[in-house]
Order: C-alpha cells, then sequence, then structure tokens
C-alpha cells in the first residue's frame, strides 16, 4: 500500500459508540509533536487493521528513492512504530511501507516505541527500542 506524500499522521484508533454515533480519539501527540492544528478541518481516512501501516513524514521522505523492491528501511534508520502483533517467539511484530515486517524483541501488543533498525534482510527487518512512548488512546 503506497502512503500519499500529504498524509500528516496515520495511528492506530478504536472506534467508539457514544450517543447514537461513533467517534476517534486523535492521540493529543498528533497534535502537540504532530503536523495537526487543533480547531482545524482534516479529512480522515479509515483502513482495515491488516492493511494499516504506521510510518512518520521522516520515513516517507527517506524512502522516496528507494525502489518498490528494495527494503523499506535501512540498518541505522529510526522509526515510531505501533506493534501490531506478537509473533510466536513472543517478539513484537510492527509494519512500516508496503506492509514490510519489523520484528521489535521486549515489546507489547499496541505499544508505540521509537525503534532503531539493526538487521535488515529482503522479507523482514530486525529492531531494537530506543524509546518507549507514552500510553495513549
Amino acid at each position: 500500500m503506497d502512503i500519499p506524500d500529504d498524509v500528516l499522521c496515520l495511528f492506530n484508533v478504536q472506534i467508539e459508540a457514544q450517543n447514537g454515533s461513533y467517534r476517534i480519539n486523535i492521540p493529543e501527540r498528533e497534535l502537540t509533536l504532530g503536523d495537526l492544528e487543533l480547531g482545524s478541518s482534516y479529512r480522515v481516512a479509515i483502513l482495515s487493521s491488516d492493511s494499516a501501516q504506521t510510518t512518520t513524514t521522516e520515513a516517507r521522505r527517506s524512502t522516496q528513492d528507494r525502489t518498490a523492491s528494495e527494503p523499506p528501511v535501512e540498518v541505522g534508520d529510526q522509526r515510531t512504530v505501533d506493534i501490531e502483533d506478537i509473533g510466536e517467539q513472543g517478539d513484537g511484530i510492527a509494519r512500516v511501507e508496503r506492509g514490510y515486517v519489523v520484528v521489535v524483541p521486549e515489546t507489547e501488543l499496541n505499544e508505540r516505541v521509537t525503534i532503531e533498525i539493526t538487521n535488515v534482510t529482503e522479507t523482514v527487518a530486525f529492531g531494537e527500542v530506543v524509546e518507549q512512548e507514552e500510553y495513549y488512546q
């Protein structure tokens, strides 16, 4: 899945029922650290959880020159990712551009972490936690 360059933020969230309608909560960090402004209008796209990918503006910029057949990460890259699954051996699994898998040991499901890529193969990369983000909803 290609992520357009004009995407300002991308995060995982659950849809909640409230008084006959539904709502999503935008994490505060997207307003304080990101490109969103309170009171502004934005378009919202809803992706299924199995197609959602996490990326940052820096990550999109760093991969623009790479071809679709190359891994979208390199050793030393830092990314903020959401742990979407837990692998058979208990390691966290995140997905970045084009659904490329990054295995992150010592993480928990739905945790948001900043990682540094330590090893890259054609089909999977491995990262170590650099910073654990505060819980958000």
